[in-house]
């Protein structure tokens, strides 16, 4: 076996489970889950005191981690299309008042920002959504004035990035309903797609029809990584992919700007090739020569742009470097959307085309998360530590 072989084929399905102790893979593919209990509490009249409310703006609070991420995900995505501005803040900035509406987030309950940006919202008469633990300080907080969101399904810390962007959706369609409304899917039918795309990526799968694993063998073929998108949505994906390969499988990763990255070619190749100047990639094969001579480099592009024509034109400079830095496209090839995902394709008929970036994003994020499980078992070491999971295995 020579240096850099997992201890885990990925198609040992028996292997995998036995090795997945703390239930990480489980964590991954519950995105839909999330999803879905967020449309459930929906359904539930949460955010009735939303209707017809046409608030001045939306202030995003989020602490640390996931929440910022979702938020910065939504304004991305979303931040120009909207009827009012969406401000994000870590505290309640002092001009908010009874015209806005503020959406606090974040995992600590006890986070002191968390809670003195609830009590102060509400004491200025803002309408405030809470997605936090109904605990602690927060819920002291809230004290019945507030809308609270309790997550209801428990998942590892790198793995509720899914349920934050569901709740920012759901609010945003709520005080938006005509200009966001129509770009926003509907959460039950997303949650579908996300569970349509779990069951892709689950172990049982083979390799070669399953895109999480995939993804994972590519990861683990390079020591020296770089993660970036094709879109501003897609770039702050492809950091918070970066955040989870760390802390799920200790994979050091960086993300970089896409025009950065691109610029930034000629010191890759330079960096890349200082150890063997003579290695020629056509002529190494790994299996005989043992490990390349080289720290190669590998770019994993994030993409939710329907036209992947134009991102390869922009990725075409990677093609002229002997192999010292290639570039991975990660994207969605034409499946179920959301609308579509519960009824399936009937045999014979073409697969429906890619749904809206949202969709793609959400879908991505949870085939990242999934590989990074995979990686992570590959080594087949125990989970331990404080984010040890308790939802069983996959």
């Amino acid at each position: 076996m020579i240096a850099g072989t997992p201890v885990i084929d990925l198609d040992d399905v028996a292997s995998l489970e036995a090795a997945d102790a703390g239930g990480v893979l489980r964590s991954a593919a519950s995105g839909g889950a999330q999803v879905r209990a967020t449309a459930a509490a929906i359904a539930e009249d949460a955010l009735t005191r939303l209707t017809d409310l046409r608030p001045r703006s939306l202030v995003l609070v989020s602490g640390s981690g996931r929440a910022a991420r979702a938020s910065a995900l939504l304004i991305a995505a979303l931040g120009d299309r909207t009827s009012m501005p969406v401000v994000p803040a870590t505290t309640v900035p002092p001009w908010v008042g009874p015209l806005d509406v503020v959406l606090v987030s974040g995992d600590d309950a006890g986070d002191p920002r968390l809670a003195e940006s609830v009590d102060r919202a509400l004491r200025r008469g803002a309408e405030v959504i809470v997605a936090a633990p109904d605990e602690g300080p927060v819920r002291a907080a809230a004290a019945g004035r507030a809308t609270v969101l309790a997550p209801r399904v428990p998942v590892l810390d790198q793995n509720r990035l899914l349920r934050y962007l569901a709740v920012g959706m759901a609010v945003l369609a709520a005080i938006d309903p005509h200009r966001v409304g129509p770009l926003v899917p509907e959460l039950n039918a997303l949650a579908d797609l996300l569970d349509a795309e779990a069951l892709r990526d689950g172990p049982q799968n083979e390799a070669f029809h399953n895109p999480a694993k995939t993804l994972a063998t590519r990861l683990l073929q390079r020591k020296r990584l770089v993660l970036t998108g094709d879109s501003p949505a897609a770039a702050v994906l492809a950091a918070h992919a970066s955040e989870v390969l760390l802390a799920t499988a200790g994979q050091i990763s960086t993300a970089a700007n896409l025009s950065e990255t691109i610029a930034a070619h000629a010191r890759l190749v330079e960096a890349a090739g200082v150890s063997a100047p003579g290695f020629d990639p056509l002529f190494h094969d790994e299996q005989l020569d043992g490990p390349a001579p080289v720290e190669q480099v590998r770019v994993f592009v994030v993409s939710s742009d329907p036209d992947q024509m134009t991102v390869r034109r922009r990725l075409g400079v990677f093609g002229a470097d002997a192999g010292l830095v290639d570039v991975d496209l990660v994207t969605v090839d034409p499946e179920p959307t959301a609308a579509t995902a519960a009824v399936g394709t009937p045999e014979g008929q073409p697969a429906p085309v890619r749904g809206s970036e949202l969709e793609t994003l959400a879908v991505l994020m949870l085939r990242l998360e999934m590989a990074a499980a995979y990686l992570r078992l590959l080594g087949s070491r125990p989970a331990t530590g404080p984010g040890r999971y308790d939802g069983g295995n996959y």
